[in-house]
Formats: structure tokens, C-alpha cells, sequence
């Protein structure tokens, strides 16, 4: 008689052997940035402070370092609030500036530093890391049938075999890192020029507008760099086309739109001012 081996029979639900609880892998859980929001001996300073200085110098390296990352952690956004709090804090010492030089008292300079911080930084951010996050997957992406193309990214490095996809956090970290560059040239260089741009000579309009095309140039250079860095993404160079266009608004410009004393910051904070600008 030959014996007779019977597979158990299924009861319920798959088996789970050996693998995460499909309730498990279905809960929402919370981002690990805003896990690693207030835990301050984990925030790693030193790299945020060579982050902000390399973005103006060579912002390339900055986004050399996410190869090393995405091998170590296995994804490209680094959850570490230290950059955002470390140039919360510049807008800040840049907002106080501001405020003292130009606000109707200490509450107006308190409200130029909240709008500094939260609108102008934090929710502008917020809403350009979102658009890009649904533009940059569906057009740049490797599902794109519009746009086709194969390509390594910044550093030649090969697409693994899993489908690879854009992640929030990481159009979050490219947002916040283009914002380096308006910081300095529009709440700091034009603060300190502002008596010189703020006046009605072409040379001040040639200045505090050169001022502005550098800011936006180097957005929209940041925001390339960090995109095409990542390999399973196609045609990035189509995201400095807003550099042309904002060469061509400059050089409009030249003929008597004073663009400092349009846009200068303080101007977009809502607050009463005691003098004008400029």
C-alpha cells in the first residue's frame, strides 16, 4: 500500500508566513520625517549646513549623495527635518531684518517672520513639491507612453529590476533645497542692496532684476539636478525651460519694471509697514 500525502487545506485567510500581515501592510502609517520631528540628536546639522553652502557653490554634489543613501536605506528621500529647521532659522534672522528695517513695530515684525517662514518657505514648498510629485511621475516617468525614453540619470547608475517610483518626500527635499538660492539672492543680497535697487536709475533696475533671474535660474537648476539624478526618470531637461522663460521676462524687464519694488519679500508678507521699499 503506498502511502498518501495530503497538502493541508486552506482555512480562512492566505497564510501570512513569513511575511507582514496584509492588515499590517494596509495601515497608514506615519512618515518617518514627521517621526524624527522633534528628536533633535538624531538630526544630522553638519550635513544641512554643507548642504546650503554647496547648492550655491556646487549644488551637483549635494544630489551626489543620494546614490550612497538610496544603497543604505533603500529610498531616495532622507527623513531628517535638520534642513528645514536649519533654514526656518536663517528666515528668521532674514525675517527679523527685514522687519526692523521696514515693519510698523514688533507685531508687524512678528507677522513678517510667520509669513517668512510658513508661507513663503514652508507652504510654497509644500505646493511645488505636490505639483511636481504628480507632473515629474506622469510625464517624466518610465510609464509615460507621451515622452518615451531610457536613461541612467546624473551618474549612469542602472535601474533595478522593481519598478521604481517618484516618492513625495523626495520632490519635498528637492523643493526645499531650490529655495536655497531665493533665499540668499532675494531675502538677503536684495536686503542688503535694497537702498541701491530700490531707486528709480536703470543701473538699480539692472541690478535688483539680475538679482531676481539668478534666483530663479538657480531654482529651477536645483530642481533639474535633483530630478535627474534619479535614474528611472527620462527627458528632466525639460525642466529648464523656466529658465529660458525667465531670461527672456529679464531682459523685458530691462525696459523700466523695476522688479524690486514689486516683489520684494516684505511687500508679500501682509504686514503694515511705516516706510516704503525702496
Amino acid at each position: 500500500m503506498n502511502p498518501q500525502i495530503q497538502l493541508p487545506r486552506p482555512n480562512g485567510g492566505p497564510s501570512n508566513f513569513g511575511s507582514t500581515p496584509s492588515t499590517r501592510r494596509n495601515e497608514v502609517r506615519m512618515p518617518r520625517f514627521f517621526k524624527r520631528l522633534f528628536k533633535f540628536p538624531q538630526m544630522d546639522f553638519e550635513m544641512a549646513i554643507w548642504e546650503i553652502m554647496s547648492l550655491i557653490i556646487a549644488p551637483k554634489k549635494v544630489f551626489r549623495q543620494i546614490y550612497y543613501h538610496k544603497q543604505t536605506t533603500k529610498t531616495y528621500h532622507r527623513p531628517d527635518p535638520s534642513f528645514t529647521y536649519l533654514l526656518s532659522f536663517f528666515l528668521t534672522l532674514t525675517s527679523l531684518a527685514w522687519g526692523l528695517a521696514y515693519a510698523d513695530g514688533f507685531t508687524q515684525t512678528l507677522h513678517i517672520t510667520l509669513v517668512f517662514i510658513f508661507v513663503h518657505f514652508l507652504l510654497l514648498s509644500l505646493v511645488t513639491a505636490t505639483l511636481f510629485y504628480f507632473l515629474v511621475g506622469r510625464l517624466l516617468g518610465p510609464g509615460n507612453s507621451l515622452l518615451p525614453g531610457r536613461r541612467r540619470g546624473l551618474y549612469n547608475l542602472e535601474v533595478g529590476e522593481s519598478k521604481e517610483e517618484l516618492e513625495f518626500g523626495y520632490c519635498w527635499d528637492v523643493a526645499i533645497r531650490a529655495f536655497v538660492p531665493v533665499w540668499v539672492f532675494l531675502y538677503v543680497v536684495q536686503f542688503l542692496c535694497m537702498p541701491l535697487v530700490g531707486t528709480n536709475h536703470w543701473v538699480s533696475l539692472l541690478l535688483g532684476n539680475t538679482l531676481y533671474v539668478f534666483a530663479l535660474t538657480y531654482y529651477f537648476i536645483i530642481t533639474f539636478l535633483g530630478y535627474n539624478a534619479l535614474p528611472f526618470l527620462h527627458h528632466t531637461e525639460l525642466l529648464l525651460v523656466p529658465v529660458a522663460v525667465a531670461t527672456i521676462l529679464w531682459f523685458a524687464s530691462l525696459f523700466g519694471f523695476n522688479m524690486a519694488k514689486h516683489f520684494a519679500p516684505v511687500l508679500w508678507a501682509g504686514a503694515r509697514l511705516r516706510k516704503t521699499v525702496g
